[in-house]
């Protein structure tokens, strides 16, 4: 995924949890927040309570894979932050892709065809 995508500062994490809206699921919150960008971008937190760095790693490259492959079905001119919640490390990945699109649905940021 391109730079431009990605919420990387402090600062733009701190504006999205203080001014966004917050949804959640069973697996997720998802925090989304409008930029008046042209794209959306996307940040991804993962606390220590899941577990060691290993398997935050993998939680967190399966999540971007989920949303890289799901990128093109996702509305312009937002910023998302996915954070995982507890029970994340017992799913699949099938289960944790259609729980992302879930979520996002929900958020109404995800195209519905």
């Amino acid at each position: 995924m391109e730079k431009k995508y990605r919420l990387k500062k402090n600062m733009e994490f701190k504006k999205v949890y203080s001014v966004g809206k917050n949804h959640w699921n069973r697996n997720f919150v998802l925090y989304t927040r409008k930029n008046n960008l042209d794209e959306t971008r996307v940040g991804f937190t993962i606390t220590k309570k899941h577990g060691n760095a290993v398997i935050r790693n993998k939680i967190r490259r399966r999540m971007k894979e989920a949303y890289r492959l799901n990128f093109h079905n996702v509305k312009s001119g937002f910023d998302l932050i996915f954070i995982p919640k507890k029970n994340i490390t017992s799913i699949s990945y099938k289960e944790l892709e259609g729980s992302m699109i879930h979520i996002m649905k929900i958020a109404r940021v995800f195209k519905t065809r």
